[in-house]
Protein backbone atom coordinates (compact mmCIF):
# COMPACT_ATOMS: atom_id res chain seq x y z
CA UNK A 1 0.00 0.00 0.00
CA UNK A 2 1.46 3.29 -0.87
CA UNK A 3 1.62 5.99 2.16
CA UNK A 4 -0.68 8.44 2.02
CA UNK A 5 1.37 11.79 1.29
CA UNK A 6 0.91 14.54 3.61
CA UNK A 7 -0.41 12.48 6.57
CA UNK A 8 0.58 14.61 9.70
CA UNK A 9 1.44 12.00 12.55
CA UNK A 10 3.95 13.72 14.53
CA UNK A 11 3.56 16.35 16.94
CA UNK A 12 5.99 18.92 15.22
CA UNK A 13 4.32 18.69 11.78
CA UNK A 14 0.62 18.68 13.64
CA UNK A 15 1.34 22.26 15.53
CA UNK A 16 2.95 23.57 12.32
CA UNK A 17 -0.16 22.57 9.93
CA UNK A 18 -2.10 23.92 13.28
CA UNK A 19 0.07 27.25 13.14
CA UNK A 20 -0.56 27.49 9.52
CA UNK A 21 -4.11 27.28 9.99
CA UNK A 22 -5.39 28.47 13.24
CA UNK A 23 -6.86 32.46 13.42
CA UNK A 24 -5.22 34.68 15.77
CA UNK A 25 -7.82 34.81 18.29
CA UNK A 26 -10.09 31.60 18.91
CA UNK A 27 -13.81 31.78 19.11
CA UNK A 28 -14.96 30.80 22.57
CA UNK A 29 -16.82 27.49 23.16
CA UNK A 30 -20.89 27.59 22.72
CA UNK A 31 -20.91 23.85 24.26
CA UNK A 32 -17.77 23.93 27.29
CA UNK A 33 -17.67 27.18 29.38
CA UNK A 34 -15.01 26.14 31.08
CA UNK A 35 -12.41 28.91 32.67
CA UNK A 36 -9.08 27.32 31.22
CA UNK A 37 -10.32 27.26 27.40
CA UNK A 38 -7.43 28.37 25.21
CA UNK A 39 -8.43 31.79 23.71
CA UNK A 40 -5.53 32.43 21.39
CA UNK A 41 -3.67 30.61 18.83
CA UNK A 42 -0.60 30.12 20.95
CA UNK A 43 -2.38 29.05 23.95
CA UNK A 44 -4.47 26.51 21.73
CA UNK A 45 -1.03 24.96 20.23
CA UNK A 46 0.23 24.73 23.86
CA UNK A 47 -3.46 22.90 25.58
CA UNK A 48 -2.69 20.30 22.00
CA UNK A 49 0.87 19.51 23.13
CA UNK A 50 -0.33 19.14 26.26
CA UNK A 51 -3.51 17.13 25.60
CA UNK A 52 -1.38 14.56 23.21
CA UNK A 53 0.56 14.15 26.53
CA UNK A 54 -2.55 12.70 28.93
CA UNK A 55 -3.91 10.40 25.16
CA UNK A 56 -4.14 7.31 25.43
CA UNK A 57 -4.09 7.61 21.65
CA UNK A 58 -1.12 8.81 19.20
CA UNK A 59 -2.44 11.36 16.25
CA UNK A 60 -2.53 10.26 12.50
CA UNK A 61 -4.75 12.70 10.35
CA UNK A 62 -5.28 12.29 6.93
CA UNK A 63 -5.37 15.09 4.62
CA UNK A 64 -9.14 14.61 3.62
CA UNK A 65 -10.09 14.31 7.50
CA UNK A 66 -7.86 18.03 8.13
CA UNK A 67 -10.07 19.54 5.05
CA UNK A 68 -13.38 19.12 6.53
CA UNK A 69 -12.38 20.26 9.72
CA UNK A 70 -13.46 24.31 10.97
CA UNK A 71 -10.20 25.66 12.02
CA UNK A 72 -12.01 28.83 12.19
CA UNK A 73 -13.38 27.06 15.44
CA UNK A 74 -11.66 24.37 16.56
CA UNK A 75 -12.88 24.08 20.22
CA UNK A 76 -16.16 22.85 19.00
CA UNK A 77 -15.51 21.54 15.61
CA UNK A 78 -16.81 17.92 15.83
CA UNK A 79 -13.82 16.71 13.03
CA UNK A 80 -11.24 18.42 15.35
CA UNK A 81 -12.73 16.59 18.85
CA UNK A 82 -12.59 13.36 17.02
CA UNK A 83 -8.91 13.27 16.64
CA UNK A 84 -6.51 15.98 18.52
CA UNK A 85 -7.05 16.12 22.08
CA UNK A 86 -7.00 19.41 24.32
CA UNK A 87 -5.73 18.80 27.64
CA UNK A 88 -8.38 21.70 28.92
CA UNK A 89 -11.22 19.45 27.98
CA UNK A 90 -9.93 16.47 29.62
CA UNK A 91 -11.68 14.71 32.21
CA UNK A 92 -10.82 12.63 35.04
CA UNK A 93 -11.88 8.98 34.24
CA UNK A 94 -14.61 6.90 35.66
CA UNK A 95 -12.80 4.96 38.11
CA UNK A 96 -14.50 2.16 36.49
CA UNK A 97 -12.63 2.65 33.22
CA UNK A 98 -9.79 0.69 31.86
CA UNK A 99 -8.16 0.05 28.84
CA UNK A 100 -9.71 -2.54 27.14
CA UNK A 101 -12.90 -2.35 28.18
CA UNK A 102 -14.56 -5.26 26.36
CA UNK A 103 -12.27 -7.55 27.55
CA UNK A 104 -11.18 -8.55 24.60
CA UNK A 105 -8.00 -9.59 25.34
CA UNK A 106 -9.56 -12.41 28.07
CA UNK A 107 -12.02 -13.85 24.66
CA UNK A 108 -8.70 -14.54 22.38
CA UNK A 109 -8.61 -18.56 22.20
CA UNK A 110 -5.67 -18.21 19.99
CA UNK A 111 -3.25 -14.37 19.94
CA UNK A 112 -5.27 -12.23 17.10
CA UNK A 113 -8.30 -13.71 17.59
CA UNK A 114 -11.38 -12.62 19.93
CA UNK A 115 -13.83 -15.07 19.94
CA UNK A 116 -16.34 -14.19 22.10
CA UNK A 117 -20.54 -15.37 21.40
CA UNK A 118 -21.39 -18.59 22.68
CA UNK A 119 -24.22 -21.26 21.32
CA UNK A 120 -27.36 -20.20 20.54
CA UNK A 121 -30.26 -22.39 19.98
CA UNK A 122 -33.37 -21.72 16.95
CA UNK A 123 -36.22 -23.40 16.20
CA UNK A 124 -37.33 -24.25 13.27
CA UNK A 125 -39.56 -27.15 13.10
CA UNK A 126 -36.79 -29.13 14.34
CA UNK A 127 -33.53 -28.56 16.68
CA UNK A 128 -30.92 -26.35 15.19
CA UNK A 129 -28.00 -25.25 16.57
CA UNK A 130 -25.94 -22.10 15.29
CA UNK A 131 -23.57 -20.33 16.72
CA UNK A 132 -22.75 -16.22 15.97
CA UNK A 133 -19.28 -15.57 16.32
CA UNK A 134 -17.29 -12.85 16.45
CA UNK A 135 -13.92 -12.81 14.79
CA UNK A 136 -10.95 -10.26 15.41
CA UNK A 137 -8.09 -10.76 12.80
CA UNK A 138 -5.43 -8.80 13.07
CA UNK A 139 -4.17 -6.90 9.84
CA UNK A 140 -1.45 -8.78 8.02
CA UNK A 141 0.16 -5.77 6.78
CA UNK A 142 4.41 -4.67 7.75
CA UNK A 143 1.75 -1.84 9.84
CA UNK A 144 -0.71 -4.35 11.94
CA UNK A 145 -1.48 -1.96 14.67
CA UNK A 146 -1.66 1.07 12.40
CA UNK A 147 -4.84 2.74 10.99
CA UNK A 148 -5.26 5.63 8.32
CA UNK A 149 -5.99 8.14 11.26
CA UNK A 150 -6.31 7.47 15.36
CA UNK A 151 -9.68 7.96 16.64
CA UNK A 152 -9.51 9.32 20.59
CA UNK A 153 -12.09 7.36 21.52
CA UNK A 154 -10.42 3.87 20.23
CA UNK A 155 -11.83 0.87 22.06
CA UNK A 156 -8.20 -0.95 21.30
CA UNK A 157 -6.19 1.94 22.60
CA UNK A 158 -4.38 -0.70 24.30
CA UNK A 159 -2.87 -1.71 21.20
CA UNK A 160 -3.64 0.39 18.19
CA UNK A 161 -1.01 2.91 17.16
CA UNK A 162 2.16 3.95 18.64
CA UNK A 163 3.43 4.36 21.55
CA UNK A 164 2.12 7.70 23.64
CA UNK A 165 3.39 9.48 26.83
CA UNK A 166 0.67 7.71 29.25
CA UNK A 167 0.73 4.40 26.84
CA UNK A 168 2.97 1.79 26.10
CA UNK A 169 0.76 0.17 23.72
CA UNK A 170 0.55 -3.69 23.21
CA UNK A 171 0.82 -4.33 19.37
CA UNK A 172 -0.46 -7.02 17.11
CA UNK A 173 2.25 -7.76 15.65
CA UNK A 174 2.43 -10.14 11.39
CA UNK A 175 3.66 -13.21 12.13
CA UNK A 176 2.86 -16.34 9.52
CA UNK A 177 2.98 -18.94 12.42
CA UNK A 178 0.15 -16.80 14.48
CA UNK A 179 -1.67 -16.31 11.25
CA UNK A 180 -1.84 -19.95 10.64
CA UNK A 181 -3.08 -20.75 13.77
CA UNK A 182 -6.28 -18.00 13.45
CA UNK A 183 -6.97 -19.95 10.48
CA UNK A 184 -6.38 -23.38 11.95
CA UNK A 185 -8.50 -22.41 14.74
CA UNK A 186 -11.68 -21.51 11.86
CA UNK A 187 -11.07 -24.14 9.76
CA UNK A 188 -11.24 -26.61 12.16
CA UNK A 189 -14.38 -24.99 14.35
CA UNK A 190 -17.22 -25.89 11.87
CA UNK A 191 -20.09 -23.50 14.19
CA UNK A 192 -18.10 -20.69 12.85
CA UNK A 193 -19.77 -18.68 9.73
CA UNK A 194 -19.04 -14.93 10.23
CA UNK A 195 -15.99 -13.34 10.82
CA UNK A 196 -14.63 -9.93 11.11
CA UNK A 197 -11.28 -8.80 9.63
CA UNK A 198 -10.02 -5.44 11.96
CA UNK A 199 -7.23 -4.41 13.43
CA UNK A 200 -6.04 -1.98 13.30
CA UNK A 201 -7.67 -0.85 9.84
CA UNK A 202 -8.01 -3.12 6.28
CA UNK A 203 -7.31 -0.27 4.83
CA UNK A 204 -3.52 -1.03 5.81
CA UNK A 205 -3.57 -4.03 3.90
CA UNK A 206 -1.44 -4.52 0.97
CA UNK A 207 -3.87 -5.59 -2.10
CA UNK A 208 -2.26 -8.98 -1.76
CA UNK A 209 -3.03 -9.47 1.59
CA UNK A 210 -6.60 -8.83 1.02
CA UNK A 211 -6.62 -11.58 -1.20
CA UNK A 212 -5.04 -13.78 0.70
CA UNK A 213 -6.96 -13.50 3.64
CA UNK A 214 -10.46 -13.10 1.32
CA UNK A 215 -9.25 -16.09 -0.65
CA UNK A 216 -9.05 -18.46 2.60
CA UNK A 217 -12.09 -17.46 4.41
CA UNK A 218 -14.09 -17.90 0.90
CA UNK A 219 -12.12 -21.54 0.69
CA UNK A 220 -13.41 -22.25 4.48
CA UNK A 221 -17.25 -24.34 3.51
CA UNK A 222 -18.82 -23.28 6.75
CA UNK A 223 -17.79 -19.63 6.47
CA UNK A 224 -21.58 -17.53 5.60
CA UNK A 225 -20.05 -14.51 5.16
CA UNK A 226 -17.40 -11.93 6.65
CA UNK A 227 -16.45 -8.47 6.46
CA UNK A 228 -13.74 -6.23 6.09
CA UNK A 229 -13.62 -2.84 8.96
CA UNK A 230 -12.22 0.43 7.77
CA UNK A 231 -12.19 3.75 8.21
CA UNK A 232 -10.61 4.55 5.00
CA UNK A 233 -13.77 5.82 3.21
CA UNK A 234 -14.67 8.41 5.38
CA UNK A 235 -10.86 9.87 6.07
CA UNK A 236 -9.19 8.74 2.75
CA UNK A 237 -12.11 8.29 -0.04
CA UNK A 238 -9.92 9.13 -3.13
CA UNK A 239 -8.21 5.75 -2.85
CA UNK A 240 -11.16 4.29 -3.90
CA UNK A 241 -11.28 6.20 -6.87
CA UNK A 242 -7.83 5.71 -7.68
CA UNK A 243 -7.32 3.14 -10.42
CA UNK A 244 -3.68 3.14 -9.61
CA UNK A 245 -4.21 1.62 -6.38
CA UNK A 246 -5.03 -2.04 -6.29
CA UNK A 247 -6.58 -2.13 -3.03
CA UNK A 248 -10.14 -1.89 -4.15
CA UNK A 249 -10.11 -3.82 -7.43
CA UNK A 250 -8.96 -6.53 -4.98
CA UNK A 251 -12.26 -5.40 -2.69
CA UNK A 252 -14.29 -6.10 -5.66
CA UNK A 253 -12.81 -9.03 -6.75
CA UNK A 254 -13.53 -10.73 -3.43
CA UNK A 255 -16.80 -9.50 -3.17
CA UNK A 256 -17.30 -10.61 -6.61
CA UNK A 257 -15.92 -14.34 -5.82
CA UNK A 258 -18.30 -14.25 -2.55
CA UNK A 259 -21.46 -13.52 -4.54
CA UNK A 260 -20.41 -16.23 -6.71
CA UNK A 261 -20.42 -18.89 -3.91
CA UNK A 262 -23.09 -17.21 -2.38
CA UNK A 263 -21.09 -15.74 0.19
CA UNK A 264 -21.45 -12.36 1.79
CA UNK A 265 -18.43 -10.14 1.48
CA UNK A 266 -19.45 -6.78 3.25
CA UNK A 267 -17.40 -3.27 4.16
CA UNK A 268 -17.43 -2.03 7.68
CA UNK A 269 -17.03 1.71 7.80
CA UNK A 270 -17.31 4.14 10.14
CA UNK A 271 -18.82 8.07 9.57
CA UNK A 272 -19.87 10.00 13.03
CA UNK A 273 -20.77 13.80 11.91
CA UNK A 274 -22.15 14.85 8.49
CA UNK A 275 -19.47 17.22 7.55
CA UNK A 276 -17.35 13.33 7.00
CA UNK A 277 -19.61 13.03 4.16
CA UNK A 278 -18.10 14.97 0.96
CA UNK A 279 -18.54 14.95 -2.62
CA UNK A 280 -15.65 13.08 -3.06
CA UNK A 281 -17.29 10.57 -0.60
CA UNK A 282 -19.82 10.42 -1.97
CA UNK A 283 -18.80 9.06 -5.50
CA UNK A 284 -16.36 6.59 -4.14
CA UNK A 285 -19.77 5.57 -2.10
CA UNK A 286 -21.52 5.27 -5.69
CA UNK A 287 -18.31 3.61 -7.04
CA UNK A 288 -19.02 0.79 -4.51
CA UNK A 289 -22.50 0.34 -4.98
CA UNK A 290 -21.99 0.16 -9.03
CA UNK A 291 -19.71 -2.27 -8.26
CA UNK A 292 -22.22 -4.17 -5.91
CA UNK A 293 -20.36 -3.81 -2.58
CA UNK A 294 -21.99 -3.74 -0.14
CA UNK A 295 -21.49 -1.54 2.87
CA UNK A 296 -22.89 -0.96 6.24
CA UNK A 297 -21.49 2.02 8.78
CA UNK A 298 -20.99 2.04 12.42
CA UNK A 299 -21.58 5.06 14.46
CA UNK A 300 -19.75 6.08 17.89
CA UNK A 301 -22.07 8.22 20.22
CA UNK A 302 -19.60 11.44 21.25
CA UNK A 303 -20.54 14.21 22.68
CA UNK A 304 -20.48 17.53 21.28
CA UNK A 305 -20.44 15.78 18.18
CA UNK A 306 -23.28 13.52 17.35
CA UNK A 307 -25.40 13.52 20.30
CA UNK A 308 -28.36 15.33 19.38
CA UNK A 309 -31.44 14.49 17.36
CA UNK A 310 -30.34 16.59 14.30
CA UNK A 311 -27.09 15.84 13.70
CA UNK A 312 -27.59 11.92 14.22
CA UNK A 313 -30.29 12.57 11.86
CA UNK A 314 -28.73 14.08 9.10
CA UNK A 315 -26.03 11.95 9.70
CA UNK A 316 -27.84 8.42 9.43
CA UNK A 317 -30.16 9.92 5.88
CA UNK A 318 -26.57 11.29 4.44
CA UNK A 319 -25.30 7.71 4.92
CA UNK A 320 -28.78 5.79 3.48
CA UNK A 321 -28.41 8.65 0.29
CA UNK A 322 -24.77 7.01 -0.22
CA UNK A 323 -26.41 3.62 0.19
CA UNK A 324 -24.48 3.17 2.80
CA UNK A 325 -26.23 1.25 5.42
CA UNK A 326 -26.67 2.63 8.95
CA UNK A 327 -25.97 -0.52 10.88
CA UNK A 328 -24.96 0.54 14.56
CA UNK A 329 -24.91 3.67 16.86
CA UNK A 330 -22.64 2.56 19.76
CA UNK A 331 -22.41 4.16 23.26
CA UNK A 332 -19.24 5.05 24.01
CA UNK A 333 -17.00 2.77 25.46
CA UNK A 334 -15.86 2.90 28.38
CA UNK A 335 -12.00 3.19 27.71
CA UNK A 336 -10.00 5.88 29.41
CA UNK A 337 -8.44 9.23 28.70
CA UNK A 338 -11.91 10.32 26.78
CA UNK A 339 -14.33 10.63 29.24
CA UNK A 340 -15.30 14.22 27.94
CA UNK A 341 -16.60 12.49 24.74
CA UNK A 342 -18.50 9.94 26.56
CA UNK A 343 -22.85 10.85 26.89
CA UNK A 344 -25.08 8.94 29.68
CA UNK A 345 -26.98 5.63 28.70
CA UNK A 346 -29.86 8.35 28.12
CA UNK A 347 -28.21 10.00 25.52
CA UNK A 348 -28.54 7.10 23.36
CA UNK A 349 -31.91 6.42 24.70
CA UNK A 350 -33.52 9.73 23.70
CA UNK A 351 -31.78 9.56 20.40
CA UNK A 352 -33.47 6.92 19.08
CA UNK A 353 -36.92 7.50 20.83
CA UNK A 354 -36.92 10.44 18.64
CA UNK A 355 -35.36 8.84 15.35
CA UNK A 356 -37.04 5.74 15.13
CA UNK A 357 -39.95 6.03 13.04
CA UNK A 358 -38.53 9.10 10.73
CA UNK A 359 -36.48 7.35 8.03
CA UNK A 360 -37.33 3.73 6.66
CA UNK A 361 -36.95 0.74 8.95
CA UNK A 362 -34.12 -0.56 6.99
CA UNK A 363 -32.23 2.34 7.33
CA UNK A 364 -32.39 2.72 10.98
CA UNK A 365 -29.61 1.72 12.76
CA UNK A 366 -29.59 -0.13 15.79
CA UNK A 367 -28.64 1.80 18.83
CA UNK A 368 -26.05 -0.54 20.85
CA UNK A 369 -24.35 -0.82 24.04
CA UNK A 370 -20.90 -3.39 23.99
CA UNK A 371 -21.13 -3.94 27.21
CA UNK A 372 -17.74 -3.55 29.45
CA UNK A 373 -16.31 -7.30 30.28
CA UNK A 374 -16.94 -8.89 27.72
CA UNK A 375 -21.01 -8.88 27.31
CA UNK A 376 -21.29 -8.52 23.82
CA UNK A 377 -23.72 -5.56 22.12
CA UNK A 378 -26.96 -5.42 23.50
CA UNK A 379 -29.55 -3.03 22.17
CA UNK A 380 -29.39 0.61 24.84
CA UNK A 381 -32.78 -0.10 25.43
CA UNK A 382 -32.49 -3.71 26.68
CA UNK A 383 -31.32 -2.80 30.32
CA UNK A 384 -32.49 -4.61 33.29
CA UNK A 385 -32.23 -1.78 35.43
CA UNK A 386 -30.78 1.83 34.95
CA UNK A 387 -30.87 4.23 38.09
CA UNK A 388 -30.80 7.65 36.40
CA UNK A 389 -29.02 9.73 39.35
CA UNK A 390 -26.18 7.32 39.99
CA UNK A 391 -25.71 6.44 36.28
CA UNK A 392 -25.91 2.99 36.71
CA UNK A 393 -26.92 0.26 34.63
CA UNK A 394 -27.41 -3.34 34.77
CA UNK A 395 -27.89 -5.92 31.61
CA UNK A 396 -27.50 -9.35 30.85
CA UNK A 397 -26.34 -11.15 27.97
CA UNK A 398 -28.54 -14.71 27.95
CA UNK A 399 -27.02 -15.66 25.03
CA UNK A 400 -23.07 -14.89 25.56
CA UNK A 401 -22.63 -15.39 29.69
CA UNK A 402 -25.81 -16.79 31.14
CA UNK A 403 -27.01 -14.70 34.32
CA UNK A 404 -24.22 -12.66 34.72
CA UNK A 405 -25.04 -9.28 35.43
CA UNK A 406 -23.23 -6.57 33.62
CA UNK A 407 -22.80 -2.81 34.72
CA UNK A 408 -22.48 0.44 32.34
CA UNK A 409 -21.28 3.52 34.42
CA UNK A 410 -22.66 7.22 32.96
CA UNK A 411 -19.21 9.53 32.87
CA UNK A 412 -19.62 11.56 36.27
CA UNK A 413 -19.89 14.28 34.82
CA UNK A 414 -23.77 13.71 33.17
CA UNK A 415 -26.12 15.33 31.45
CA UNK A 416 -29.29 13.76 32.99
Amino acid sequence: MRKVANTVERKGRLLSFLSAVLPANIPASRLDKRPKAPTNREEFLLDVEEGMKLAPMAVRLTPHILSVADWSNPIDDPIRKQFVPLASTIVEDHPQLSLDSLHETDDSPVPGLVHRYPEKVLFLGKRRRDRFVWLLLTSMSLATSNCPVYCRYCTRSYAVGGNTDSVLKTPMKPSKRRWETVFDHIENTPAIQDVVVSGGDSYHLSADHLRLIGDRLLSIPHIKRFRFATKGLAVNPIRILDDRDGWVAAFVEISDKGRVLGKQVAMHTHFNHPHECTWITELAARYLFKRGVVVRNQIVLLRGVNDDVATMSTLIRKLADMNIQPYYVYQSDMVQGVEDLRTPLSTILELEKQIRGTIAGFMTPSFVVDLPGGGGKRLANSFETYDRASGVSTWKAPGVTGEKVFRYYDPIERRL
